[in-house]
């Protein structure tokens, strides 16, 4: 049985981190903002602060902002064990994946073939990377 070196299985714990985090981060994000609503319609009808007030009041926001740096710490652990040139890429990638999923799944977006068919390319690419 080939043993896997200890920091490879702490880079790749790392990068899962990172995109789990990012895409419950930007899930909650995206529904924070769409609770808050059209920023200039409340701009120019309440002003400034109303929006203020809409944004951080926003329990998803405060967890989306949560979600987004342990999704920040979690890229600084995996940097300290791995080659930037596979944490990034791997990192964003797989997001943009686990992003067309969460959209489709959470959000209920319509996420079309092309999105699709891009998720999958990157997929790939994320398999050259691993290899």
């Amino acid at each position: 049985m080939m043993m896997v070196p200890a920091a490879r299985v702490h880079t790749w714990s790392a990068i899962a981190a990172i995109v789990f985090a990012s895409v419950v981060g930007d899930v909650l994000l995206s529904r924070a903002m769409k609770q808050v609503g059209d920023f200039h319609e409340l701009w120019e009808r309440h002003g400034l602060g109303t929006i203020v007030r809409r944004v951080f009041g926003n329990p998803n926001f405060a967890l989306g902002v949560l979600a987004m740096a342990l999704a920040f710490f979690s890229l600084l652990f995996a940097l300290s064990w791995g080659d930037v040139s596979l944490v990034a890429p791997a990192a964003a990638s797989l997001t943009f994946i686990g992003n067309a999923f969460a959209a489709k799944i959470f959000l209920h977006e319509e996420v079309d073939h092309r999105r699709w068919m891009a998720a999958i390319l990157v997929a790939g690419g994320v398999a050259l990377l691993a290899g």
